[in-house]
């Protein structure tokens, strides 16, 4: 099923439903999207700022793991909420990796417009490398340095802006937006195209790779346990996968949308949602990827901070992104459509892709929920 919209169809059906007297299906979530405002005037100290940006990156399952220390006046020691990873559909931890690299390059674009470039050091205590997953072990250190040679980055714009778009896609990249699309980034190899042909085989791969996550039992299930289904319960846990507006409120006020129901493989909920999640996949106009020449802890970094900058380009140039992760996914029901999307997007060798996303015109949608940044912070209020 789609991870965030859900149209109830024949069987599950429900209108308006009115509860205690008040109309359940006008609610939508209030303070689980508060972190997106950014109000004015930003935080003294320019690493909050940058960390009330950072927290809007995109990531793995919305899991938002970035556990933050402030160190002294400079730094930030950023570790994993272990709780947070995925264990059935990411066994090595490869995208929860992927989504702190997106974390701390949001951070660094944030940190331009103040003046101030970010030293990275990854894993500064050592890296696990896989097969072995992430421990309590930092993932990074970051440290803020005022530099008068930082330039405001160009993409800053499109950070409250940006969104990853759950829906059927209108029409293609441009051939201009496509080459914009496909310049190399720092130690990834990044690909964009709107090729027919190529288009087809990679549609043919991810909607298999798609039905096998949606009908693994297990791999469903995780899915499943992180869905927050209304605005109450949204705004209570605002990470996760979400189901919000009109019919999600109906649905659930009247019982029939249930995590029971959307667990059982057999309900009229459940096969609803399989179709239209195999109807995005096969919304393919355009797609874009990115390969590293490995497959180490830093790769995963790299292609996150390469996925950041091409999502919000994508934002600045009028597209609409939406990752298509499934067939990237190490368990082993998986394994031979992973080893058919490396050989199809050029990975040899050690290369890896890392990323690999739709991309096209679509509707305009709203933000996904967050945590504040305070929930984030061990050591110091925001």
């Amino acid at each position: 099923m789609d991870r965030r919209t859900l149209i109830l169809g024949a069987g599950g059906a429900v209108a308006l439903v009115a509860v205690g007297g008040v109309w359940r299906v006008t609610r939508m979530p209030q303070t689980a999207m508060a972190p997106w405002d950014l109000p004015p005037p930003p935080p003294a100290d320019v690493r909050l700022d940058a960390l009330r940006h950072a927290i809007l990156a995109p990531n793995p399952h919305n899991r938002q793991p970035w556990l933050l220390r402030l160190d002294g006046s400079d730094g930030v020691m950023v570790t994993c909420d272990l709780d947070k990873r995925l264990p059935m559909t990411d066994p090595y931890d490869r995208q929860i990796t992927v989504g702190f690299g997106t974390f701390i390059e949001l951070a660094q674009i944030a940190a331009s417009a103040r003046g101030y470039r970010i030293e990275v050091t990854p894993f500064p205590a050592g890296a696990p490398e896989m097969p072995a997953r992430l421990d309590a072990r930092p993932v990074a250190y970051l440290r803020f340095v005022a530099d008068p040679a930082v330039t405001r980055d160009p993409l800053l714009g499109a950070i409250q802006t940006r969104r990853t778009t759950r829906e059927i896609f209108d029409a293609a990249p441009t051939a201009a937006q496509v080459a914009a699309l496909s310049e190399p980034l720092p130690g990834v190899l990044r690909t964009a195209t709107a090729d027919a042909t190529k288009l087809a085989a990679i549609r043919g791969v991810t909607v298999a790779a798609t039905m096998v996550e949606n009908t693994t039992q297990r791999t469903w299930m995780e899915s499943v346990d992180l869905m927050r289904i209304g605005a109450t319960e949204i705004d209570a846990q605002p990470d996760g996968l979400f189901l919000a507006g009109p019919m999600a409120e109906a649905g659930s006020a009247a019982g029939v949308l249930t995590r029971s129901a959307l667990a059982d493989q057999t309900s009229s909920i459940y096969k609803t949602g399989l179709d239209q999640q195999r109807a995005l996949s096969e919304s393919l106009p355009g797609a874009v990827w990115m390969i590293t020449p490995a497959n180490t802890r830093a790769d995963h970094l790299r292609a996150g901070a390469a996925y950041m900058r091409t999502t919000l380009a994508a934002q600045a140039l009028g597209l609409k992104m939406h990752p298509q992760s499934q067939a990237l996914q190490e368990y082993p029901e998986m394994a031979a459509h992973y080893a058919a999307i490396q050989a199809l997007l050029g990975a040899g060798g050690a290369a890896r892709v890392q990323m690999l996303a739709r991309l096209g015109t679509g509707p305009v949608v709203g933000p996904a929920p967050r945590w504040p940044l305070e929930k984030h912070l061990l050591n110091a209020k925001a």
